[in-house]
């Protein structure tokens, strides 16, 4: 039987602390990354950057540089120092454990691959999304961020080389993927979960928090989606593995196709928004809702299995 904290937060003061806690890293990584890149790289990169001139040849290289110190280790260490450090309880708010049925994974695979068609449907619809003309000054804000944010990301996934595309699924699909996932469905799931007592709602919630993070606005309703999706393998399996995993699945894709069209290996462009018909939606949607369905009973029999032999030892 496992044994409640006696001394525990309230999940609203946990919140309260963890957004201090990532919010001060990140700053102060934030300057950290600028500090060595600034060392490594010459004053003139900070300066190229906030043009956004992206012509230097080393660019690429101070990006991935920035990206890594600046947004990488601190998502990485804010729930790892709260879980283990704040909380002492790792094993809750970090659920590392491999005690999963491995079908999980399969299922996950299949449901992050049918989920394609969804996702440009939502890109789409967020893609039209016109604000009120008393906004238009928070509009032409939003649309320049996404525009830098798009630059940004085309510079760091300008792949010429096998190792080109072998570094960005390992910093881009893997590593991003594992520190996201122990942030979001890690720590603030958790929190949320307390917060609401309510599975769905800790996921949805959590979902947007997410979304939200990235600062991408046209992006939102795909990545709440996604978010969601992550979310309940994290839940329903007790573990952040099956989450890594959708995530890894979903940007390293993102990752290999890149490549494969920049090399004209292939004729997909990934930036393209109407690749599926109004059928291709539906099915889309269908095959997420059954899989779905599929993931929770299988991961619920493996609990309750665990259960019967927990109460038999016990």
């Amino acid at each position: 039987m496992v044994k409640q904290p006696v001394n525990q937060p309230s999940p609203g003061y946990q919140f309260f602390i963890f957004s201090i806690l990532s919010v001060g890293i990140i700053v102060l990584f934030n300057l950290i990354g600028l500090g060595v890149c600034i060392a490594v790289y010459g004053l003139g990169f900070v300066e190229q950057l906030s043009r956004m001139d992206l012509s230097n040849p080393q660019m690429p290289q101070a990006l991935y540089t920035l990206q890594l110190i600046s947004t990488t280790l601190p998502i990485f260490l804010a729930p790892f120092i709260y879980a283990r450090f704040i909380l002492k309880q790792p094993a809750e708010y970090l659920k590392p454990t491999f005690r999963f049925n491995p079908l999980l994974l399969v299922i996950a695979f299949f449901i992050m691959m049918s989920s394609t068609a969804l996702i440009e449907l939502l890109a789409n619809i967020n893609q039209k999304m016109v604000l009120p003309h008393w906004l238009s000054g928070l509009e032409n804000w939003m649309k320049r961020s996404e525009e830098q944010a798009q630059l940004i990301t085309k510079a760091i996934l300008k792949m010429d080389t096998v190792w080109d595309m072998l570094k960005n699924l390992f910093l881009v699909g893997l590593l991003t993927a594992i520190v996201e996932e122990l942030m979001f469905r890690g720590v603030l799931q958790t929190i949320m979960q307390k917060l609401t007592k309510n599975t769905h709602a800790a996921v949805w919630i959590t979902a947007a928090l997410f979304s939200a993070f990235h600062m991408e606005f046209y992006g939102f309703l795909p990545r709440l989606l996604l978010g969601a999706l992550f979310g309940y393998f994290a839940a329903w399996s007790g573990s952040i593995w099956p989450a890594i995993w959708g995530h890894f699945l979903n940007n390293g894709t993102a990752v290999l196709v890149t490549y494969l069209f920049q090399q004209k290996k292939i004729k997909i462009n990934p930036d393209d928004s109407h690749t599926f018909t109004a059928g291709g939606y539906v099915f889309s949607t269908i095959i997420i809702i059954i899989l779905l369905l599929v993931y929770k009973n299988i991961a619920s029999g493996k609990k309750q299995a665990a259960n019967i032999n927990g109460e038999e030892l016990g």
